[in-house]
């Protein structure tokens, strides 16, 4: 008996090969709901089941975030999940990721299947996504003719931009031959030359919203030209026209804001460029003028006129100055000759005489004014104020008389 395993090595062994076998680690399985409990945990448990067979399922809390609706029993559904086996009970069951309602199931694999084929291909690849012209002078909507999408485009964007021209192509946006008529509207749209094109219509079912999901409808907007904003259904509604448009919109009505901006933005923008540049302009104009003076008188200064003008200013400066230090100078010289004259005339021998004194000299014409200087019998002459007076020394007598 060397070949006996536990009960955990044979439900280990089950498992790894339940977890090998890649069918079943993502496999849809269709059936009726049954035994259905929403636990306290968040995990909801129930079985599907069929005529003949059943399988236990359970889908934990932290994927129930994906499901729309509520399970009830008796309801035919579609889960998406891995089957493996809880080694606990040694039970296998279904761990559903995802669960729609069994009228839906085809449609939404018919869905992921095209989906990721395109996405395969590129046709959602960012580098493919055009810019939506930041201010378009036209704008074409494909949707229906009524409805509310079309007068909420046209309402927001006759408010945010009277002056952008709306071209509508009324396509069918729902039935046989819709997705056709959606093609043709892109491409009219495009032969028209209009600078943005959103494609869209209001909410619906996801069968209301097929003509979205047609592959037609992906390439033709993927090869046009114009940059295409999708706007299908509300915000939780995504088509693959979603992913092939350069831009998508949760609404028709954000499609109109996207596309169109607001004119009174613009306008300020506008008035704030229209602002700046006259107080540049004016800056520069004013630092021009300035310039232009600050040269225009240099030019003056070098001009030969202003240089003749200048130096005959200095050589009248000069002239003057020359003037006013001769006229000085001469002032100067005759207070000092006047001056002198007056000394001159208190040491003139007349002006002695006329006081009373008399000049006396020898016959040589020395002047004697000692008595050291003659001796008797020398001639000598009288200088006085009237003539000169002959005598002879007869007597020479010394008297000491006081400096002074």
């Amino acid at each position: 008996m060397s070949n006996v395993y536990t009960v955990t090595q044979v439900n280990t062994y089950i498992k790894n090969l339940f977890v090998r076998d890649y069918n079943l680690g993502n496999i849809y399985v269709k059936g009726e709901v049954s035994n259905c409990k929403y636990h306290t945990s968040g995990h909801i448990y129930f079985t599907l089941k069929d005529i003949t067979g059943q399988i236990a399922c359970v889908m934990f809390a932290g994927q129930r975030s994906g499901l729309k609706f509520t399970l009830k029993e008796g309801q035919s559904v579609i889960a998406l999940g891995a089957v493996n086996v809880y080694e606990r009970d040694g039970k296998y069951q279904l761990y559903a990721k995802e669960i729609i309602e069994e009228g839906l199931g085809l449609l939404y694999q018919k869905y992921e299947q095209l989906k990721e084929q395109l996405e395969k291909e590129g046709l959602f690849s960012r580098e493919h996504k055009k810019e939506i012209p930041a201010y378009p002078v036209s704008v074409g909507i494909v949707t229906a003719r009524t409805g509310a999408a079309i007068q909420d485009i046209i309402n927001i964007a006759k408010r945010r931009n009277p002056y952008v021209q709306l071209y509508l192509y009324p396509a069918q946006v729902q039935g046989e031959g819709a997705a056709e008529t959606i093609v043709a509207g892109i491409k009219a749209l495009e032969k028209r030359k209009v600078d943005t094109i959103i494609v869209g219509r209001g909410g619906g079912s996801i069968e209301d919203l097929w003509a979205f999901n047609e592959e037609i409808v992906a390439r033709a907007i993927y090869q046009c030209s114009i940059p295409v904003i999708s706007a299908v259904g509300h915000e939780t509604d995504v088509t693959i026209a979603d992913f092939a448009a350069d831009l998508r919109a949760p609404t028709p009505s954000a499609a109109a804001e996207l596309a169109v901006p607001d004119v009174r933005g613009v306008l300020y923008e506008m008035d704030k460029a229209r602002n700046a540049l006259n107080r540049n302009m004016e800056i520069k104009v004013s630092l021009c003028r300035k310039e232009i003076e600050s040269l225009t008188l240099k030019l003056e200064h070098l001009s030969p006129i202003y240089q003749i003008r200048q130096k005959r200013q200095l050589l009248v400066d000069l002239d003057q100055t020359l003037n006013q230090l001769l006229h000085n100078k001469i002032i100067k010289k005759r207070h000092m000759l006047e001056l002198y004259i007056e000394k001159l005339e208190g040491l003139s021998p007349v002006k002695k005489l006329n006081k009373g004194y008399a000049l006396v000299a020898n016959e040589q014409g020395r002047i004697v004014n000692s008595i050291k200087k003659t001796a008797p019998g020398e001639k000598l002459r009288i200088s006085v104020t009237d003539g000169d007076i002959l005598a002879e020394v007869t007597q020479l007598t010394e008297v000491n008389r006081p400096e002074g």
